[in-house]
């Protein structure tokens, strides 16, 4: 499995994402820039220039014709993919952490840092689809400030009037959109901060990610711990594959720690779990630092991960990876 390396940022990344069809993968980090790539074979198609600080986050749609991106510029951008083009920018009191798009592309949901005396604050707008997609409101359509403990990542649930938030006590919850209320939640999800939370595509589980060194999967209706994948490292992202019973962790040792470990005790390397038998079955090195952020091709057949040391390497798995008797005897004959 030799990976391709994509070398356009000259700082550590933040998020990667791949569109609905796989073929462009969007990189951002805290260069200020946002790169996209032909997943492919690593080429890089082009960078949208506008953010004046690290991006820490970023979505795209699913016709692959919008971006959204958020910064510690206090801004929330939208852009035209094709083009490169900013066609709308958002301004609030403190930074964006989170962006994510609704399952049919009319919403855009963002989570902002709680800073200076301003609140943790997670606004919907509505994105404006008609025209060339300058004409957008400034104003939210919704605006809650969740009680407690800040929110760190968030994603429109299985019911898009539903809000599902991790947060640095490591709780997750759901939020109804439209009165800010808190539907449910479970206060001991993690024992840390929730680093990642990516959600299945038909949205009914969600993986989270924790400093606490765990992994878990969560039912999205009712936030129950399905399977648990403790690691000794904190993890800064978590992943699910599709077609195959996997779950994919990245994380390390703090980066400020890093220099007085060897690799080896680093455990820089992305780490494979049975997502039924919550079992170790491989692990992938390659980063010479802790792995920030992971995401699956939706086809399945690769993956790609994003560093500390500022790289992204794709994976194209080999052919042994989909041979494998995955459940042991249990496997059915054809």
């Amino acid at each position: 499995m030799r990976p391709i390396l994509l070398q356009g940022h000259e700082r550590s990344l933040t998020q990667i994402r791949y569109n609905a069809e796989g073929d462009l993968l969007f990189s951002v980090s805290k260069d200020q820039l946002i790169n996209v790539w032909y997943s492919h074979n690593g080429e890089r198609l082009g960078t949208y220039d506008g953010h004046n600080g690290t991006v820490w986050t970023v979505d795209v749609d699913s016709e692959t014709r919008f971006l959204v991106s958020g910064s510690a510029d206090n801004c929330m951008k939208l852009w035209e993919v094709a083009t490169g083009k900013c066609l709308y920018t958002w301004e609030f009191p403190t930074a964006v952490k989170r962006v994510a798009f609704s399952e049919d592309d009319s919403q855009v949901v963002c989570v902002t840092e709680q800073r200076m005396g301003h609140q943790c604050a997670i606004r919907i707008f509505r994105v404006n689809r008609e025209g060339d997609g300058r004409d957008q409101s400034q104003d939210a359509l919704f605006t809650f400030n969740p009680i407690g403990s800040k929110a760190t990542v968030v994603t429109f649930a299985h019911d898009p009037s539903l809000i599902l938030t991790g947060h640095e006590s490591g709780k997750v919850a759901l939020w109804d959109a439209k009165t800010g209320e808190e539907v449910s939640s479970n206060e001991h999800a993690h024992r840390d901060v929730v680093t990642d939370l990516q959600v299945h595509p038909d949205r009914t589980y969600f993986i989270t990610s924790s400093k606490d060194k765990t992994a878990r999967l969560h039912d999205t209706r009712t936030l129950d711990v399905i399977k648990t994948y403790p690691t000794e490292t904190p993890l800064n992202s978590a992943a699910i594959a599709p077609i195959r019973p996997y779950i994919l962790l990245g994380g390390g040792q703090e980066a400020m720690n890093v220099t007085t470990t060897s690799l080896r005790q680093g455990k820089f390397e992305t780490r494979f779990w049975h997502k039924v038998f919550e079992e170790e079955v491989g692990r992938v090195k390659g980063h010479f630092g802790p792995i920030n952020t992971i995401a699956v091709h939706p086809s399945g057949k690769s993956y790609a991960s994003g560093g500390e040391d500022g790289f992204v390497r794709v994976h194209n798995f080999d052919e042994t990876y989909f041979k494998a008797r995955i459940y042991g005897d249990l496997e059915p004959d054809d």
